[in-house]
């Protein structure tokens, strides 16, 4: 069985689209995924299966009435994307991974002409990587990233990014 990770977008922001954890490790395991965990309160789970995200979502919204972006990518996916990190890790908190929930036509400059002095942004195979060593909230690309790419995004700093991963790896044999 594959081992997969789900990120939700826009759960448990500001009192909106409440899913506690514990109902979303429920919940994927009635749809048949095995060795649900969970990250935080964030919205991110790892598993065994073969869940799609349509599948997720459509059951999120069955059981608690709304239906978040979901994103289900696999750890091998997740562990090339930390490979190919093109930014410094030392400051967990200055580099973020924005998964793309689908493609885009957009380039490197597209994204950078928004970049204020201090961040620089590049993007990779279905994913972009955001070093912000002023912090996130000064960052000008990531308040306009979904319109730059023509696509959704959810971004997870890199502390959450290694922490996922390590979730999802102990799940292998």
């Amino acid at each position: 069985m594959t081992v997969q990770i789900a990120l939700l977008r826009g759960i448990n922001v500001g009192g909106h689209n409440k899913l506690p954890m514990a109902d979303l490790r429920d919940l994927l395991a009635t749809l048949g995924a095995q060795d649900c965990k969970t990250y935080i309160q964030s919205g991110n789970a790892v598993y065994r299966g073969d869940l799609d995200a349509e599948m997720i979502s459509e059951a999120i919204e069955k059981a608690h009435g709304f239906r978040p972006q979901v994103m289900v990518r696999d750890l091998s996916f997740w562990q090339a994307r930390i490979a190919a990190a093109p930014y410094p890790s030392d400051d967990p908190k200055a580099l973020h991974l924005f998964v793309l929930a689908g493609p885009t036509n957009a380039t490197e400059a597209d994204l950078n002409q928004h970049a204020t002095p201090t961040e620089a942004a590049q993007i990779g195979a279905g994913v972009v990587y955001l070093h912000t060593p002023g912090g996130l909230s000064a960052s000008k690309i990531a308040d306009r990233i979904d319109r730059i790419l023509g696509t959704q995004t959810t971004a997870r700093n890199w502390r959450s990014v290694l922490a996922i991963r390590d979730l999802a790896a102990s799940l292998t044999p």
